[in-house]
């Protein structure tokens, strides 16, 4: 029987974010833009929606005068990345 998988982290970008995460004590959006090829306001919502589910924190402030946005994987961000691994496994029989 295949485990559900997390419908949140199965969309690409989602999941590149939390794996660029799982990876850095913390990115900032630039970091994450540019890791992603994604576009400013796509990168925008889905790290509003993975903050939302409590999977990243996200910090903002101003450099400058230009903001900063910094993105910081939780725990329960964390142990979501896990679970998705291990029914990705099941897929694969490994």
């Amino acid at each position: 029987m295949f485990k559900e998988l997390d419908p949140l982290l199965h969309s690409e970008l989602r999941l590149a974010i939390i794996s660029i995460l799982i990876s850095v004590v913390e990115a900032d959006f630039t970091f994450l833009k540019e890791k992603t090829n994604a576009t400013s306001g796509n990168l925008s919502v889905q790290i509003d929606k993975l903050e939302k589910a409590n999977y990243i924190k996200v910090t903002k402030e101003f450099k400058g005068k230009k903001p900063h946005t910094k993105c910081k994987i939780t725990k329960e961000g964390e142990a979501a990345f896990e679970k998705y691994i291990e029914a990705l496994k099941g897929y694969l029989h490994l």
